[in-house]
């Protein structure tokens, strides 16, 4: 929960930070893209506008020259008319003057003699069709070739009687370079101004996320401190957010709860444990009660003071009450070995010769011990260490059948990192699949006799020096047991 409390507040500043800079840059975006946009607008428009105004101008220039020839007006004495006159007209108007007759054909052009093609190729047939039925009697073709927009107008010639003539072609190349100059000027000056609204924009984010995520942190530092094992503190704060203060007391409000839950629940498991751990002492305490009834009653048929073997079958009977006695006395002694551990009392010692020393009780050949140094110092209590190593061992001797003709159970001892790693392993019958999860519950065995409490207590040892018991098995080929224990030299 505190994780990721403060992956919040850290992801919090983050967005404003990222907020603030993606606002800024969708603006200069929008604002670059409006620009070009316009730019190309206008160009597009200037280039219209221009090419319009040097058409009217040549058409003006054209229909002076028709008013003012001697020559007749027709479409063939065009090529006459136009013979010297269309390179003046190109040169004064700067711009290219081709004149064709009312079926496309080429007459007059101002490009140089050498230039010309005798056999240019006529206006295609769309075009004309297209500007004779315009109702201005004129179409603009636009074309773009090798990158470069081309612009071509086609107008109508026609006389002083509005007859047809011929076909004015100018064809108008656009030039961008001004305004693409103008247009990557002002890309410049717009980049060093979002520049500096970005490095404004940190400053204002960084302050803004520190005064939006101030309280946060006070929160952040109570939630902290609180803990589940103890008496957690409410948060006394008054924020000036509505929604940071309905945080406060939803927080306060969980603390109460959680405070009477964590009552109830440890009286509850309490009284659980108890009461399953007094089934069980029941349980195993009238396993030997049975025996000893029997036996008694038994005594009390067949007593008779004068058979001559009455003082043998006084002690049959007297041995059989002490072993059910001795069975119930373990019982006893193992409940409370449970439910208080003895104190530690740490001593400084080689963890390799205390194994060694725990191996030399059994007596049985299978057992392997080997380690991967001499020495391994740490502190530890001894007695419990033994207990440990004589309690797995048992249980993996144990666990191998009486019948099995190879048996091995091996102990190792090594060093890693800083912790001692003590193994246990045995080519037993395993542990099935379905007791997997039970191993270390207090109550459980898969032997025929005993409470089950060895794993039990030996974890209860391993967790309070801090380390930890786990185990591999298969079921059929053997079992693992793994103890880490924190080496402890000061």
């Amino acid at each position: 929960m505190l994780k990721s409390f403060k992956l919040s507040m850290l992801s919090l500043r983050i967005r404003i930070f990222l907020s603030m800079i993606v606002v800024i840059i969708v603006a200069s975006v929008l604002l670059a893209s409006i620009s070009i946009v316009q730019f190309k607008n206008e160009a597009k428009e200037y280039h219209r506008e221009r090419l319009e105004r040097k058409e009217n101008a040549v058409k003006e220039h054209i229909n002076y020259i028709l008013s003012t020839t001697t020559y007749p007006l027709t479409t063939e004495n065009l090529d006459l008319i136009f013979k010297d006159k269309i390179h003046e007209l190109a040169h004064i108007h700067n711009i290219e003057i081709n004149i064709y007759d009312l079926d496309g054909k080429l007459l007059k052009s101002s490009k140089e003699s050498f230039s010309v093609d005798k056999s240019a190729p006529p206006i295609p047939k769309y075009i004309l069709k297209l500007v004779r039925s315009s109702i201005e009697k004129r179409y603009v073709d636009i074309k773009t070739i090798n990158g470069i927009k081309n612009r071509s107008s086609f107008t109508q010639i026609k006389d002083d009687k509005f007859k047809p003539l011929g076909v004015l072609n100018l064809p108008y190349q656009e030039d961008d370079g001004f305004y693409d100059k103008e247009l990557n000027s002002f890309l410049i000056r717009l980049g060093q101004v979002y520049s500096f609204m970005l490095i404004v924009a940190f400053a204002l984010a960084y302050f803004l996320s520190s005064y939006i995520t101030k309280s946060l942190k006070t929160i952040s530092d109570k939630l902290n401190e609180t803990r589940l094992n103890k008496k957690n503190e409410k948060i006394l704060l008054s924020a000036s957010s509505k929604e940071i203060n309905l945080l406060i007391n939803g927080y306060n409000q969980m603390v109460d709860e959680l405070e009477k839950s964590a009552v109830k629940l440890a009286q509850s498991e309490r009284e659980e444990a108890w009461r399953e751990m007094a089934k069980q002492v029941a349980h195993e305490i009238k396993n030997p009660l049975t025996p000893m009834r029997l036996t008694v009653q038994s005594f009390q048929r067949r007593f008779n003071p004068e058979d001559p073997n009455i003082v043998q079958k006084m002690r049959d009977y007297s041995e059989t009450l002490i072993q059910q006695i001795d069975t119930m006395n373990s019982v006893a002694s193992a409940f409370s070995n449970f439910a208080s551990m003895p104190a530690q009392q740490n001593e400084t010692l080689n963890v390799v010769e205390v194994v060694e020393l725990a191996l030399d009780i059994f007596n049985e050949n299978q057992i392997v011990f080997e380690s991967e140094a001499a020495e391994i110092i740490s502190k530890i209590d001894r007695t419990q260490l033994i207990r440990i190593i004589t309690n797995l061992v048992k249980n993996a001797i144990q666990s191998i059948p009486e019948q099995q003709e190879e048996k091995r159970v091996a102990v190792s001892v090594r060093k890693e990192d800083d912790n001692v790693l003590i193994v246990v392993e045995d080519n037993g019958i395993g542990i099935r699949a379905e007791d997997i999860n039970r191993i270390f519950e207090p109550k459980f065995t898969t032997k025929s006799s005993g409470m089950g409490l060895g794993l039990g207590i030996i974890k209860n040892i391993i967790e309070n020096y801090k380390g930890s018991i786990n185990f591999e098995t298969t079921y059929g080929k053997g079992t693992r047991f793994t103890v880490s224990l924190p080496i402890i030299n000061s």
